[in-house]
C-alpha cells in the first residue's frame, strides 16, 4: 500500500525570504551532519529545464547516515548498505525529491513541494485525483513546538524558544498560539510525501518509521530556518552561492569514506545524468 500525507508548515517570512532561508538552512544543516564518515556528498549540481516545472537547479546527492539506522532495520540490512540516493528538482516556489536505497530496489520516497504566500488553508495544491485525496493525510506542523521524539535528536532539535524569540533584524516574532492567523507575513510549504515499501513483513513498518524521519527533519529545519533569521537575513543570491561553495571545498578537504556499495544506478536504472523531472531527456 502506497502511503500519502500532505504535511503544511507555515513559516513567519515572505515567499522571497523563504527562498534565501531555505538554501541557508539546507547549506548550514549539510555542514553540520557531515564527517569523515558520513554524511551527505553532493555528486552533480546542474541546472535544468522542464515544461511543468520551468528552469531551476538540479542536484544528486548520497545520503550516508549509518548512525541514524534504527537498530531493528539492521537486523533486516547492514548499517553500510542503507545508502540513500537523492535526486532534486528546485525550481522554487517549486520542488521535487525522489530518494531510492540501492539495497531496498523496490523502494521509493517522493517529496513534491508547492510554496504559497498564504497560511497553509490551500486545499489540493499538488493538483491530486480524487484517489488520491481520498488516501491523502493531512498534517500541520508547528514550528513554534519543539520536537520531543529520538528523531528530532537525531535530525539536530533547534533548542529556542519561539514564543520568546523575537529577531533583531527584522521583528519577525514571539510565535504565540494562534500565531499563523496573525502573522504578516507569512508562507506555507506544501509537502507532500509519497512513500511506497512493498516488502512482506517489514514494508509497513519502513514506511512509518522513513514519515516520522520526514516529519522530525521537515520540523527542525524549518525551526533553524527561522532560528537563524538574523544570520541569512539581507543575503542575496550570490552570498548564498559563495557560502555553498565555501562549503563544498570544506567537503572536498574532508572526503567521505565510501559505503560499502557496489553501484549506486540513477532512478531508472540509468548513469546519473540525462533525465528529467519526469524520466524525460533535459
Amino acid at each position: 500500500m502506497v502511503l500519502i500525507k500532505e504535511f503544511r508548515i507555515v513559516m513567519p517570512v515572505s515567499l522571497e525570504e523563504y527562498g534565501i532561508a531555505q538554501m541557508y538552512m539546507v547549506t548550514k544543516m549539510q555542514q553540520k551532519n557531515t564527517t569523515s564518515t558520513e554524511g551527505i556528498e553532493v555528486l552533480e549540481s546542474r541546472p535544468f529545464e522542464d515544461k511543468v516545472y520551468g528552469t531551476g537547479q538540479y542536484a544528486s546527492k548520497v545520503y550516508r547516515l549509518q548512525s541514524k539506522v534504527p537498530s531493528w532495520l539492521t537486523k533486516v540490512a547492514p548499517a553500510h548498505a542503507l545508502v540513500m540516493r537523492e535526486e532534486a528538482w528546485n525550481a522554487y516556489p517549486r520542488c521535487k525529491s525522489v530518494l531510492k536505497c540501492p539495497h531496498f530496489s523496490k523502494f521509493q520516497l517522493t517529496i513534491e513541494t508547492v510554496h504559497r504566500a498564504d497560511n497553509g488553508h490551500s486545499e489540493n495544491v499538488h493538483g491530486l485525483t480524487k484517489e488520491q485525496l481520498a488516501a491523502r493525510q493531512v498534517e500541520y506542523i508547528d514550528i513554534a513546538i519543539p520536537g520531543k521524539d529520538c528523531w528530532s535528536y537525531l535530525v539536530g532539535n533547534c533548542s529556542i524558544d519561539f514564543s520568546k524569540f523575537k529577531s533583531k533584524r527584522t521583528g519577525h516574532g514571539p510565535l504565540t498560539k494562534g500565531w499563523q492567523d496573525r502573522c504578516d507575513p507569512v508562507m506555507t510549504a506544501y509537502k507532500l510525501v509519497t512513500i511506497d515499501a512493498p516488502y512482506w513483513g517489514f514494508g509497513r513498518r519502513l514506511e512509518q518509521t522513513l514519515l516520522a524521519g520526514e516529519r522530525a527533519l521537515f520540523l527542525e529545519s524549518h525551526r533553524h530556518c527561522f532560528g537563524w533569521i538574523d544570520e541569512w537575513y539581507g543575503m542575496n543570491l550570490q552570498q548564498i552561492d559563495h557560502l555553498m561553495e565555501q562549503n563544498k571545498s570544506m567537503s572536498d578537504e574532508r572526503p567521505l569514506k565510501p559505503a560499502r556499495v557496489t553501484s549506486i544506478v540513477h532512478l531508472n536504472g540509468k548513469t546519473p545524468g540525462g533525465e528529467g523531472i519526469h524520466g524525460k531527456k533535459y
